[in-house]
């Protein structure tokens, strides 16, 4: 009988295998490779301009009809929008992601910081590629609330929440033995990522699609890097055996 093609590659027939022993990396990569397909899907429809109706509906929904210049809800919800933005800025992201490298490091965790330090690292550089080869323009129909630098496609404090906070709930879920905890830290990550969002369409300063591209491409990043660190730690420790 002729071999299969997953018999003449060992590593394919290895990431099979895990797939069939541990059914949960199985839902992981389906839920990555869906996340990628539906960021390119609605990379495509922004550039072919297919988005900007509804873009420009929801952007203006949350504006006051009457004058599009204020934001609904009053100065109080524009000051928790500016909050709440900075949770997915560079600085904060950077910040939080540094002190919770050391701790790994000092706490001897060394494989899980590492794998903390790369999965931002490489989200950043994943962000700013897809900024410069989309290069869209910001929203221009409202002002912003935000000073803002980069080009608007995708959202990279959308991206960078979804990757960042994703990735700390894991190690955080990862250390519980109460599935209740593991699912906490996992709302409370998803939270933040969406209210993160919200914000930048909020404040004018994204259109709601580069927010949803965010989120995809960040979660999508997320579960590509576990997926990944997972599959070196069971390598590494079949070979110490």
């Amino acid at each position: 009988m002729k071999p299969s093609f997953a018999h003449k590659h060992p590593l394919l027939r290895n990431a099979l295998q895990t797939l069939r022993n541990h059914p949960k990396y199985f839902i992981i990569a389906a839920l990555c490779l869906a996340g990628f397909w539906m960021f390119g899907e609605l990379a495509s429809e922004v550039h072919e301009g297919e988005s900007a109706q509804i873009d420009k509906q929801l952007l203006l929904m949350l504006r006051n009809p009457s004058d599009t210049t204020d934001p609904i809800g009053g100065r109080w919800l524009e000051e928790i929008m500016r909050d709440l933005t900075a949770l997915g800025g560079a600085f904060v992201v950077t910040s939080i992601s540094v002190i919770a490298f050391i701790y790994l490091l000092v706490s001897k965790q060394t494989a899980r910081g590492w794998y903390l330090a790369i999965s931002v690292a490489t989200g950043f550089l994943f962000s700013s590629l897809m900024k410069y080869g989309f290069d869209r323009p910001r929203p221009d129909l409202v002002p912003h609330g935000s000073i803002v630098y980069t080009s608007s496609f995708p959202s990279g404090h959308s991206l960078m929440s979804a990757l960042a906070y994703l990735t700390l709930a894991v190690l955080l879920a990862e250390a519980q033995t109460r599935s209740g905890m593991k699912i906490y830290f996992m709302v409370v990550a998803i939270l933040i990522t969406m209210l993160t969002g919200i914000s930048r369409v909020y404040l004018g300063v994204h259109w709601p699609s580069d927010v949803l591209a965010g989120w995809l491409g960040g979660a999508s990043w997320a579960m590509m890097i576990w997926l990944i660190w997972t599959r070196i730690l069971h390598t590494s420790k079949n070979r110490k055996k």
